[in-house]
């Protein structure tokens, strides 16, 4: 009789173990989440000191995510919402992204830019993956890098970083280099501007074409006035547009690159979230505004809640990074991206 009692016991025991173990896990995982998001809030405010400001929130959180894993140590017990943050989030924020992109705007006023977009796009990627290679630099980051800094800075590295199978360390120190370089060059845009032989127009146009970020062309674009302001976000908004088929090109150069590996193991899944991100950018064109009218301040809540949560899943990136891969890993594919910021910086100016 006993024993019969000691199994009923462990019968209507295991469940609840397992109850206690679900809730212990959601509890970890929610800590998690909330962790990043509190980093995320630490790099809004450093953001708002001058000198940090000029980097922005992603950067400073970057920065905040690295210097924690550096003296604390990766808060392991926080893994299942960190990893969910820097994959979930980040696939949820580039999706949410594509509201930025009006299509018909690109298409309609833009159609000459998006050409010479496209060839700047094309020799910031070739230039700096051929220079890493005769730097022998990290070929994941270098690619990284080539294509933030020819298409959209940090939003075309976590769209991209999943189809090469970047390491989440290696997209985190590509975004910070990224940002840091980026906000270099937007100075001295800025600086140059007085002493450049160009109307507010063409100014924007070169901006527009060339720098990394969105925010690293309105730092720059903003002090040539209203006109230039708005041609470098035309200009901008076209290589934003070409990350779509530079995505599915990556795509397909990554499966011939697999079908070629001798071991067989590698695959390359569909980046769905570029379905959503297409998605997104013929709703925000085509159906808000039109079809369905939705106030300014709503869709101001949405960028700023896709920055929060780009930012949030840029922390969970962060801290993976260890400073020792920092040196070893990052010094190389910066110079080599700095040389291709350089090239279309001087090609941008030459085709306004």
């Amino acid at each position: 009789m006993s024993f019969g009692k000691t199994e009923h016991h462990k019968e209507e025991g295991e469940p609840l173990q397992r109850q206690k173990e679900k809730s212990s896990f959601f509890g970890l995982w929610a800590g998690g989440v909330a962790f990043t998001f509190f980093i995320a809030l630490l790099g809004f405010l450093l953001a708002r000191i001058p000198g940090f400001s000029l980097i922005g929130q992603m950067a400073s959180a970057i920065l905040i995510a690295v210097v924690f894993r550096q003296i604390f140590g990766y808060p392991e017990a926080l893994r299942p919402g960190v990893a969910f943050s820097s994959k979930v989030l980040l696939r949820t924020a580039i999706v949410l992204y594509g509201l930025k992109l009006n299509i018909h705007t690109v298409l309609q006023d833009g159609l000459g830019l998006l050409i010479r977009d496209a060839g700047i796009i094309t020799i910031a990627i070739l230039v700096t993956v051929w220079v890493a290679k005769r730097l022998r630099a990290n070929p994941v980051i270098s690619l990284l890098l080539g294509v933030g800094t020819g298409v959209c800075g940090a939003a075309a590295i976590a769209a991209v970083a999943p189809i090469i199978k970047a390491k989440d360390e290696d997209t985190a120190i590509s975004v910070g280099i990224i940002a840091l370089v980026g906000t270099v060059f937007g100075i001295v845009y800025t600086i140059l501007r007085p002493v450049l032989p160009l109307t507010g127009a063409e100014y924007g146009a070169w901006t527009g074409m060339s720098l990394h970020e969105i925010a690293h062309v309105v730092l720059a674009g903003a002090p040539g006035g209203q006109e230039a302001l708005a041609m470098a976000l035309l200009a901008k908004l076209g290589r934003v547009f070409l990350l779509i088929p530079l995505c599915f090109i990556l795509v397909y150069w990554v499966k011939s690159r697999s079908g070629k590996d001798s071991t067989g193991n590698a695959k390359v899944g569909f980046p769905l979230f570029l379905l959503g991100f297409i998605a997104m950018s013929i709703i925000g064109t085509y159906v808000l505004g039109s079809v369905i009218v939705v106030p300014q301040g709503f869709m101001d809540f949405v960028s700023s809640g896709t920055t929060w949560l780009l930012t949030a899943a840029m922390v969970g990136l962060g801290l993976n990074v260890s400073l020792q891969d920092v040196r070893t890993k990052a010094l190389k594919p910066l110079l080599a991206m700095s040389v291709a910021s350089v090239l279309i910086s001087v090609l941008a100016f030459l085709l306004v």
